[in-house]
């Protein structure tokens, strides 16, 4: 699955694994709703999910709902549903 480009003139496409799955991304950026979205498709939006990631830059973290990260080529993300407290 991949997004539109929303930068014209701009071809740079991000290979990028989802819960071991590769995608092409062609944007630098990517919210925590398009990442479920990829690992989840159709997913209801009153589930939680737990949006982990890390690349061999060094760069890692997690995503809540509303937050987005820059992307680099192999940036890995593992998604998991979690439970409301």
């Amino acid at each position: 699955m991949s997004n539109s480009n929303p930068h014209p003139g701009k071809d740079k496409s991000y290979n990028i694994v989802i819960n071991g799955v590769q995608e092409t991304w062609t944007d630098h950026r990517i919210s925590y709703e398009q990442v479920v979205q990829l690992a989840f498709p159709g997913s209801p939006s009153d589930v939680l999910f737990g949006v982990m990631f890390a690349n061999e830059h060094g760069h890692d973290g997690s995503l809540a709902p509303g937050q987005d990260t820059e992307i680099k080529d192999g940036t890995v993300f593992n998604v998991v549903k979690t439970n409301r407290s």
